[in-house]
């Protein structure tokens, strides 16, 4: 079976749950921004919560589907339709072969996440299917689909149409979205003022927004504690000598605009870190638009891991109910 891609959306690639195992190279993990959203599709398919899928930002593809398929789409609100009729989303649904799935435009959310009964079959690249651009890794020749592209699809076992995920247990981000934030070793560099402004401001999304990073604008610049520079940390007072970043680290270069590193972010570079967005928060930030409102919230270790198990319970009885 194959996927025929009649209109690619904006920007459209395969993904699964990434490749760990090589940030100590510059190979970021990659895969899904929206985790969670991705793990539910495959679930509403049968599929194995690591199976590659697409995901869509903005605009949602055109695809004719070669065989009768069992589908489901995740993540950001964007009306779905087979053949022009309107299906559900979060639920899985029968697509026959020679019918279209096509999306209408984007009503809340940024992105949307397509699993198909059988997951996306493409060769694996460091024992993951998700692309990479920058290091022309994954997908389909490590690049976005494009008109024209035949994606298998791997043999299934069949699975029933019209499940769904209860609306409680479809995670998405509020208005304004709080983000919380575990602070990081260069904390101590920022002045209290800057600390605690930093918290306090509502900060919105920068349209400089995608896998790589997440810019975020319009509160306080930060302030640093007065220090000698050392060699070859450079002159701002927002660089350091050449360190490492989390997955999730907030770097503030010049002390003006926070940028979240996201999914196929680099590895370390000269800019000071302040934290590091929790773990359970991150799928959240694949959802957001430009634009939109944010808070920072900043929680110790014990909260991060509590809210870690809280988004493995939500998971967990997502599981429970699909079985």
């Amino acid at each position: 079976m194959a996927l025929k891609i009649v209109k690619p959306g904006l920007f459209t690639s395969v993904q699964d749950l990434g490749r760990p195992g090589y940030f100590h190279l510059g190979i970021p993990i990659s895969g899904a921004m929206d985790r969670f959203a991705m793990r539910t599709a495959n679930m509403l398919v049968g599929n194995a919560e690591d199976a590659a899928g697409l995901e869509a930002v903005f605009m949602g593809p055109e695809i004719e589907f070669t065989e009768d398929a069992v589908v489901a789409v995740t993540g950001a609100s964007m009306p779905i339709m087979v053949d022009g009729d309107p299906v559900g989303g979060w639920s899985s649904f029968a697509v026959k072969a020679g019918q279209t799935l096509s999306f209408g435009f984007l009503k809340s959310g940024a992105r949307i996440y397509i699993a198909v009964s059988g997951g996306i079959d493409t060769t694996p690249d460091l024992g993951s299917r998700s692309t990479y651009p920058i290091g022309a890794l994954g997908g389909i020749e490590g690049r976005p689909v494009q008109a024209g592209d035949e994606i298998p699809v791997g043999n299934s076992n069949p699975v029933a149409a019209g499940r769904t995920v209860q609306t409680e247990l479809r995670r998405m981000p509020g208005s304004p979205a709080e983000l919380r934030v575990l602070p990081g070793l260069y904390w101590h560099r920022l002045t209290e003022e800057a600390g605690t402004g930093f918290f306090e401001d509502t900060w919105t999304v920068a349209p400089e927004a995608d896998r790589m990073g997440y810019r975020f604008k319009g509160g306080r610049a930060l302030e640093f504690v007065d220090r000698e520079q050392p060699f070859g940390a450079g002159a701002d007072p927002s660089n350091i000598v050449d360190g490492c970043y989390s997955y999730g680290s907030i770097q503030v270069p010049g002390g003006t605009e926070p940028i979240v590193l996201h999914r196929d972010a680099v590895s370390g570079g000269g800019y000071f870190t302040l934290g590091a967005i929790i773990s359970a928060d991150m799928d959240l930030i694949g959802q957001l638009q430009p634009n939109t409102p944010v808070r920072f919230v900043k929680v110790d270790m014990e909260r991060a891991l509590a809210a870690r198990a809280d988004r493995r319970k939500m998971l967990q009885k997502i599981r429970e109910e699909l079985v």
